[in-house]
């Protein structure tokens, strides 16, 4: 046993309706176990293959908001979250996690708002300003900045969505120096930045399953790689078919 907080997932398919749309997510199809190897964890694939789908029941799963945030989270602006979470089964590990936060790119505004009004709540913790004054990508990283610690879990979807280049680089770097010092996270992500770090375990599903890729294999660097070494070839041809 390695020394992460989430060791595993299994899928209790029993406890999914014979109807249900997840049935037809072809990576989730027959997945019984899940096994997770390194502190930082990328999920990637095409819109649709199912990533996000299954970070999401697995942080409702862990006790986190579906809409994200912390544990003490308790609000809901939209239940979109499916029915995987009932049916997922967590396998810890002998440590317990100090700290954590679920981030979700497209239900980032309302976790906003109630991290302001939970800030103005007698004994909360102000920010240095209000997030909705900042910037997308500034208040991202606020929230990031101020509720990552070492010792936590921390599952977050698509993050790169709020941050320019630069600010993903500092976020990487964030998630190096706490990775360092006990962290877990699970990423799902499109970022060809972020999925460069150092050592990090990156799980495909595309294929139709759910597989161990190299840096090199994902869509994400190849397509990025080709635009760039490219472009001009590349723009012509898309735009003269398009």
């Amino acid at each position: 046993m390695n020394h992460l907080f989430i060791q595993k997932i299994s899928i209790d398919w029993e406890k999914i309706s014979p109807s249900s749309y997840l049935r037809e997510i072809a990576a989730l199809q027959g997945l019984e176990e899940l096994a997770f190897l390194k502190p930082v964890t990328f999920f990637v694939g095409e819109n649709g293959t199912g990533k996000s789908t299954l970070l999401e029941a697995l942080a409702v799963a862990y006790g986190f908001n579906a809409e994200g945030g912390t544990k003490n989270y308790s609000f809901s602006t939209y239940d979109s979250h499916s029915e995987l979470c009932q049916a997922l089964r967590i396998g810890k590990g002998y440590r317990k996690a100090r700290w954590g936060y679920f981030l979700r790119a497209e239900s980032f505004y309302n976790v906003a708002t109630k991290e302001e009004e939970y800030a103005s709540e007698p004994f909360g913790r102000v920010l240095p300003e209000e997030l909705h004054q900042k910037s997308h990508g500034e208040s991202f990283l606020a929230v990031a900045q101020k509720h990552f610690r070492p010792d936590g879990l921390y599952i977050l979807d698509e993050p790169e969505a709020a941050l320019s280049v630069q600010r993903q680089l500092t976020l990487l770097l964030e998630i190096y120096r706490l990775a360092e010092r006990g962290a877990q996270f699970l990423i799902a992500s499109h970022s060809p930045i972020l999925l460069g770090f150092p050592d990090g375990e990156i799980l495909s599903f595309d294929e139709r399953r759910i597989r161990a890729v190299d840096y090199e294999e994902t869509e994400s660097y190849q397509v990025t790689e080709l635009f760039i070494n490219n472009r001009e070839y590349l723009l012509e041809r898309l735009l003269r078919e398009g």
